[in-house]
């Protein structure tokens, strides 16, 4: 019995009224806002994604400089072996050839070990560099986001409004966001 005199609310009435007329503008808008949703999802993800590759590149460039680094201390304790042994090869009373010869071999070691300590440290150049061109990629992913969301949020303000011009800037907004896509994906 109550259910005969239910009265829709002011927004239940418009809706109805929207679907009765056939209300074109606002189904426009409507599919060019999800247009716009689903686009935002897939920058959304893109972002996210190139700030994690960009993080883990970081971090390995934080590994191999580690790793340089202690390349670089086993050069140093072998520069310091190769000193003293050759100190002692210059000391009366001891073994001048065995310490010669313990200096070459500290000298060959040391050798070895600054080699691999530049080779780690351009390691370390290289994923540095790869994480800052992805990074880059990454805050262009971002922009394109939030040119997304203005886009989107403009669609809202259209269909509340009805003023074209706001479509307009709308559809705007969502290029740009276009265009800031494709330079992200061309890491522009």
């Amino acid at each position: 019995m109550s259910e005969q005199y239910e009265v829709p609310s002011p927004h239940e009435h418009h809706v109805e009224h929207a679907h009765a007329s056939g209300d074109g503008f606002a189904s426009k808008i409507a599919v060019m806002t999800a247009i716009m949703a689903t686009l935002g999802a897939l920058l959304s993800y893109q972002a996210g994604s190139t700030e994690s590759e960009a993080a883990m590149d970081k971090n390995n460039a934080a590994i191999v400089k580690t790793e340089a680094s202690n390349q670089w201390n086993y050069y140093q304790a072998k520069s310091s072996r190769q000193n003293l042994a050759d100190l002692a090869s210059h000391i009366p009373g001891m073994d001048a050839s065995h310490y010669q010869g313990e200096a070459e071999r500290y000298k060959t070691d040391k050798e070895a070990a600054r080699k691999k300590a530049e080779e780690l440290e351009a390691q370390a150049h290289e994923w540095d560099e790869k994480s800052e061109q992805i990074l880059h990629s990454h805050h262009r992913w971002a922009q394109a986001m939030t040119a997304i969301q203005v886009a989107i949020s403009l669609a809202a303000m259209t269909l509340l409004t009805r003023k074209e011009w706001l479509e307009k800037l709308s559809l705007g907004a969502a290029g740009l966001s276009l265009v800031l896509g494709l330079l992200a994906y061309l890491n522009i």
